[in-house]
């Protein structure tokens, strides 16, 4: 069984860093790997991406701010979040575009979701 577990969301004032993980477990192969968000009433969001080679993609609102990273060994996921903004609040979610095991097809798989606060 697939799982996504994320850790490290929590409070933080505006201009604030913070760090959250993302270990997956199940997973024979992976693609991808990323972070969306979703603020209330809102729909969810694209915030980073980091291929199996490596490559990072961003969209503008994060671009220079969030890095994305990863450990291959652990097969986990990092995005640093720093210069952090009231309009960052939102649910976090974890997704990876991964194999389950040798025979089967790509697909997406999503965690549970870790809550970002940015306030004051």
């Amino acid at each position: 069984q697939v799982q996504l577990v994320e850790s490290g969301g929590g409070l933080v004032q505006p201009g604030g860093s913070l760090r959250l993980s993302c270990a997956a477990s199940g997973i024979f192969s992976i693609n991808a790997m990323g972070w969306y968000r979703q603020a209330p009433g809102k729909q969810r969001e694209f915030v980073a991406r980091i291929s199996s080679g490596g490559t990072t993609n961003y969209p503008d609102s994060v671009k220079g701010r969030f890095i994305i990273s990863k450990d291959n060994a652990k097969n986990t996921v990092y995005l640093q979040m720093n210069s952090l903004k009231p309009e960052d609040t939102a649910v976090y979610y974890c997704n990876a575009r991964a194999r389950r095991h040798f025979y089967s097809e790509y697909a997406d798989y999503w965690g549970q979701g870790t809550q970002v606060t940015v306030s004051s």
